[in-house]
């Protein structure tokens, strides 16, 4: 995943800066590793942080988030490349701080066997109720017609084998029930971590994961984009509470926003925003090939970067 962002002039110094700040060789774990290694949460967290702000600063060229974004929003480990493009933490403390929550999350998931399935199309009252019938948790709330459950293996194989009426249950790769109260212990052993980290107030709206709120509606502000502290209690009571992309979306679309750019690895966000939020534009940034495009999502659709538009969009 990470190969064609090397050949790019600065990335091999990005990576060995991540790499020591989350104490991993990213640069191996993104070029050379097999899926098996890649999918530990431990590695997975803090190697998919680094490729988007990998991604970030190529398509941003020496420019300042703040010159373009007018609002961001991360899924889940996104929220801490979110927080960076916010300007609360710089990029080598979001990356080490997602490796430390992907090590509490990792040490969780080992305890217990657990793990998550996507639940596809069906009536979401409907499925909402057959995952509490489960025992499971409605881990991701994604909109669009999805929803992750997520809780023990035989709960999920009951859902599985009697499915929602019209929904498809899908088993995902993953280490655990990430987002539900199996998670607990992680968030225990990260809040202290979290909590007194390096950061600093958001530069920008940044929408939180619990809700969909901006940071600003959060602490209650009356001016700038809402406070540290709260960004940080947050993302360490995330860990074992739902992702809300739903009402991230939701609050998206109340912004008036007409284009996304969706950082590397990218492809799901925009996926989803294409059933939840139909007439705005994406672009999502795999490879160094998609930098023109985000470049020109962010001309076109930008108030930041000053192109005429009225309300708040994202770029």
């Amino acid at each position: 995943m990470l190969s064609p962002w090397l050949e790019l002039p600065g990335v091999a110094d990005q990576l060995a800066a991540f790499g020591e700040a989350a104490d991993l060789d990213l640069r191996v774990h993104g070029t050379e590793s097999d899926a098996d290694t890649i999918r530990d949460t431990a590695v997975a967290q803090p190697l998919i942080v680094s490729a988007s702000l990998v991604a970030l600063r190529a398509i941003l060229d020496g420019r300042d988030a703040t010159e373009v974004a007018d609002v961001t929003a991360g899924h889940s480990v996104g929220e801490f490349a979110a927080a960076a493009v916010a300007g609360v933490f710089d990029d080598a403390g979001a990356v080490a701080l997602v490796a430390a929550r992907a090590r509490f999350m990792a040490e969780a998931a080992a305890s217990t066997p657990s793990g998550m399935s996507a639940v596809l199309g069906g009536d979401a009252e409907e499925v909402l109720a057959a995952i509490e019938s489960a025992g499971l948790w409605p881990a991701n709330v994604n909109g669009g017609g999805q929803v992750v459950a997520a809780g023990s293996l035989d709960g999920l194989a009951a859902l599985g084998t009697e499915p929602p009426t019209k929904a498809r249950v899908i088993a995902l790769q993953v280490a655990g029930a990430f987002h539900t109260p199996y998670m607990e212990s992680a968030r225990q052993a990260f809040e202290p971590v979290a909590t007194t980290w390096a950061a600093q107030d958001p530069r920008l709206p940044y929408l939180s994961n619990a809700d969909g709120l901006t940071y600003a509606d959060v602490s209650g502000a009356t001016n700038g984009y809402g406070a540290a502290a709260d960004v940080l209690a947050r993302l360490a009571a995330q860990i074992a509470a739902p992702v809300r992309w739903d009402l991230c979306q939701a609050s998206l679309a109340a912004l008036g926003v007409t284009g996304l750019l969706e950082l590397a690895p990218g492809g799901v966000l925009t996926g989803l925003a294409r059933r939840a939020l139909p007439g705005v534009e994406t672009v999502a940034v795999k490879t160094p090939a998609d930098l023109d495009k985000a470049r020109d999502l962010i001309a076109r659709h930008s108030v930041a970067g000053g192109a005429p538009r009225t309300a708040e969009t994202l770029a």
